[in-house]
């Protein structure tokens, strides 16, 4: 994939940072990336957990143990099993275990509703869940429509040291009540135990083009599909990641807050460092109001996260030298803005660090992260250099016409971190996966950017209506489906309105149908049907009912207008 300069105009940053055009990736799977790591560096800190800390020769052992318990339970290669969880030990070593005996994760976030944890698991056909315990009474009433075979139940202490586990038990939430009498249900340390009873081959080989992942995205359209990546496309992003951020090294520390449900959290905040001999700090729930103590007991060298953790960031109370251990701050999942980009870079430097934020570009059909803008540059929209192997193409909408430096049209990237495609959906996955006349195969990215002047790549716009809320992909049109099954609805339209932490939140404008009128027992029907369908991020914080909605000439709903009344409104 060898580019001329006139052609890739971003190459003179590759050669000012010492980037690489081309790499070379290995054959394998994620979790032989991991423990080729191990081998170099055993006795690094491979995670921490609540101050708990495991070493890469230990955490390979839990694995083992993990991978060995999974065919104990009659997990094969090609299996899916489904991962419930937020950023635990038990949640990054069930994907590496998962990983070993070839068989496949299918990541979901725990917050999802009941009806999408159904959806997740059927479409995956995943017959195995490991699940956190706040969350397991969802997963239960599935257990008999998703045909569930194993429900491996995960406490928020079982990773903690012995000590540690026992004053947690002491002093925090009450336990959740598990059946006794279902065999199909195992607690996590039984499960663990019981790898004992399995003396086989746990470790099957698999290649890079074999599947590894499904994640979940709304596409082009709103209505959830299963992104399924392989072994290259995770460990690409992670041998790119660690390219393109110089200050990767052995035993540096990131604050794995993104979860590992989400891209950005896997690829990033968790495959990358355990690549590169590096230290996660598992976060597995983010409080603001925590931020001083974690960054004060955990002294990380990368902080990555979306615009609101930074918001979060400068908005917290430190002494002069409390970041002087921060070497790279990466901020992805939304635009960051030139205000935002200065108070973090400032606070940065008035806390005893020399770093200064960078903005990636990525999205799951592309493995997370597949661009960074280059140290030290900056601009609104800026989103910055494609990753080695992977190339940008901007394109006239609905053509594969490629446009002019400066005109804007659709985002296209071609290359090893280009999902494989959407899990039993050819008809998506044909419209958002294309050949060109190049003979390359595209990914359609669904944004509008425009190349540069300066060599770079600008994000301008979506062009799938999408809210972006604490870095959550929400979708209006499939909350729209939701609302307009109501049998008293006869139109809605959802829109992002500006919130003063989470960038945008949902507010639902709707119409009934002649016969209902507007009340508080409706808008709580409604609320009460979103809630059994969509996760709790994605429920509009308001609902207005109107007699009408505005049109466009076309008789298409017109947002553009309800989203000028509220910002007329403040």
């Amino acid at each position: 994939m060898k580019k001329s300069k006139e052609k890739s105009p971003w190459l003179k940053y590759y050669e000012e940072e010492g980037i690489p055009v081309n790499m070379d990736y290995p054959d394998c799977s994620m979790v032989d990336m991991v423990l080729q790591s191990a081998e170099k560096w055993p006795d690094n800190t491979a995670y921490v957990y609540y101050g708990h800390k495991v070493t890469y020769k230990n955490f390979v052992k839990k694995i083992e143990k993990a991978a060995r318990a999974l065919k104990n339970y009659g997990v094969k290669e090609g299996d899916r099993v489904t991962i419930c969880m937020p950023n635990t030990p038990e949640g990054i070593t069930m994907v590496y275990a998962v990983n070993m005996v070839g068989a496949i994760c299918n990541m979901v976030h725990p917050l999802s509703s009941e009806k999408e944890l159904e959806y997740y698991i059927k479409v995956a056909d995943s017959k195995y869940v490991l699940v956190i315990d706040a969350v397991f009474d969802k997963i239960y009433r599935l257990r008999d429509t998703a045909q569930l075979e194993r429900i491996i139940v995960v406490r928020p202490s079982d990773g903690l040291g012995f000590l540690k586990k026992k004053l947690y038990n002491t002093l925090h939430v009450k336990k959740v009540r598990l059946p006794s009498n279902d065999n199909r249900v195992v607690l996590w340390e039984d499960f663990i135990a019981n790898s004992y009873f399995y003396q086989g081959n746990y470790h099957e080989e698999r290649g890079g083009e074999d599947p590894a992942v499904i994640m979940y995205s709304g596409g082009t359209t709103g209505a959830p599909k299963a992104v399924l990546l392989s072994n290259l496309n995770i460990n690409a992003e992670s041998l790119c990641d660690a390219t393109m951020i110089r200050q990767v090294t052995p035993g540096a520390t990131v604050l794995s807050i993104l979860p590992l449900f989400h891209c950005f959290g896997l690829g990033v905040c968790i495959h990358t460092p355990l690549c590169k001999g590096m230290g996660c700090i598992l976060i597995p729930a983010f409080s603001h109001k925590q931020f001083a103590e974690i960054i004060k007991k955990n002294a990380p060298n990368f902080i990555v996260g979306v615009p609101t953790l930074f918001e979060a960031l400068v908005n917290t109370k430190l002494k002069k030298e409390d970041l002087k251990s921060v070497t790279a701050v990466i901020c992805g999942g939304d635009a960051l803005n030139q205000t935002l980009h200065n108070k973090v870079n400032d606070f940065l430097m008035a806390h005893g660090s020399s770093a200064k934020i960078r903005v990636g570009y990525g999205l799951t059909e592309g493995s997370g992260a597949v661009c960074l803008s280059p140290e030290n540059t900056f601009a609104d929209g800026i989103i910055g250099v494609p990753f080695p192997d992977t190339d940008f193409k901007i394109i006239q909408n609905d053509t594969f016409k490629e446009l002019l430096v400066g005109k804007e049209g659709e985002i296209c990237i071609s290359g090893p971190l280009v999902m494989m495609g959407y899990l039993n959906n050819d008809a998506e996955t044909a419209q958002t996966i294309r050949v060109h006349d190049d003979g390359k195969v595209w990914l359609h990215t669904g944004d509008i950017g425009y190349l540069g002047e300066d060599g770079l790549i600008y994000f301008a716009q979506r062009l799938k209506r999408i809210i972006i809320s604490s870095g959550y992909n929400i979708y209006p049109t499939h909350l729209e489906s939701i609302i307009n099954s109501h049998e008293a609805v006869l139109t809605s339209t959802v829109i992002g309105i500006d919130h003063h932490y989470k960038g945008q939140v949902p507010k639902a404008f709707i119409v009934l149908k002649p016969g209902y009128k507007a009340g508080k027992k409706l808008e709580r029907e409604i609320r009460e049907l979103l809630e059994r369908n969509v996760p709790i991020y994605a429920l509009p914080v308001a609902y207005e009912f109107r007699d009408k909605l505005p049109q466009t000439k076309i008789g298409k709903v017109a947002f553009r207008e309800l989203e000028k009344e509220e910002k007329s409104r403040k």
